[in-house]
């Protein structure tokens, strides 16, 4: 009779133990579909813009009228030093595929086993820590721009050159079977802060993009990464994503990306110094700006002002053009005096 209540008790600790752990993996869905996520796309990592931005990967979101949507990957201020990030993921239970938001903390916690790849392999993360208050960047999984962010070391060892093909985004039957390991456990229990409003703003943005939606792009969206919220978007290949919406609600974004830089754009935050090297050249719009200022000394009108931006071509062609136009025009000022008004003093 003891036998049996030991096992009877061992089995419900047992089953309370798995209840447990299906509750904190449960916690935070907000969403339940019954169509699975498309396969995560492959696409290059903007350099971090601003000192102690952190990466948030990039997911895919859903909207009951257009389906899935990817949320491009995006440097992101955390809400207080020292806090990581743990992604959103989505995960198979019951014939359901459930959202798990994205949550702030002292350590990384359970995230699906997805390998969002930029130091999010799956489980933790790799891509730096906090110092003292200060964010270092491992530069062998994540991209800083190295002119802003001085705080870096390299360690390759948490690279895994095990080429991986399988770029499934969701835990479960048919996808990612991984569980959530003690300190994943233990992440779960500590204190959360919940995504910022850039962060919410940045996942709505992107809703409301037509070329972000599954249906539209195939699983290749026009933005699949950002240098910021409201930043830059940036394409599968690491280029500034022409064909993108987003970004373009902010007006100092709008500027920086400017067409006219894209081709030139190797990384997000090269493009971002380019716009002030092109000023030096001849044919800089700035230049032809000030040239009327350079002119008004000399034609003491201001209508020959507006006109004279129209003859730089021949200038350098003919210096002294502008002599025989006075010589002309003085016979012009002295025709009244040639009218035939000597005749009537006769």
């Amino acid at each position: 009779m003891k036998t049996f209540g030991k096992l009877l008790l061992a089995v419900c600790l047992l089953l309370t133990a798995v209840i447990t752990a299906k509750a904190q993996i449960s916690v935070g869905i907000g969403v339940s579909v019954q169509i699975a996520p498309p396969e995560l796309p492959v696409y290059v990592q903007p350099a971090c813009p601003v000192d102690g931005y952190l990466w948030q990967p990039g997911y895919w979101a859903y909207d009951d009228n257009d389906g899935y949507y990817w949320v491009p990957g995006v440097w992101v201020a955390p809400p207080t030093p020292g806090y990581l990030w743990t992604p959103a993921y989505w995960g198979y239970e019951g014939g359901f595929y459930g959202f798990h938001s994205g949550y702030w903390g002292a350590h990384v916690g359970f995230y699906g086993g997805i390998n969002y790849g930029f130091g999010y392999g799956g489980v933790g993360f790799y891509g730096g820590n906090w110092d003292g208050g200060h964010f270092r960047y491992n530069t062998a999984v994540v991209n800083v721009n190295t002119t802003v962010v001085h705080n870096t070391y390299i360690d390759r060892t948490v690279i895994n050159n095990v080429t991986v093909n399988n770029h499934t985004s969701f835990n479960g039957p048919g996808g990612i079977q991984a569980k959530p390991r003690p300190e994943e456990l233990a992440a779960m229990h500590e204190q959360h802060i919940q995504p910022t409003a850039q962060q919410l703003a940045h996942q709505q943005n992107a809703s409301q993009d037509k070329s972000q939606f599954a249906k539209v792009n195939g699983g290749h969206p026009a933005a699949a990464a950002m240098t910021k919220v409201g930043g830059r978007p940036i394409d599968e290949h690491g280029q500034v994503a022409t064909n993108s919406k987003l970004g373009r609600q902010n007006p100092s974004a709008t500027a920086n990306g400017n067409v006219q830089n894209r081709p030139n754009a190797a990384n997000a935050n090269r493009s971002a110094n380019r716009p002030s090297q092109p000023n030096p050249n001849a044919n800089n719009a700035n230049r032809a700006v000030n040239r009327p200022q350079q002119a008004n000394p000399n034609a003491n009108n201001a209508n020959r002002a507006v006109n004279r931006p129209q003859q730089p071509n021949a200038r350098p062609a003919n210096t002294q053009r502008p002599q025989p136009q006075r010589v002309q025009a003085r016979p012009a000022q002295n025709k009244p005096q040639q009218q035939p008004r000597e005749p009537r003093k006769n």
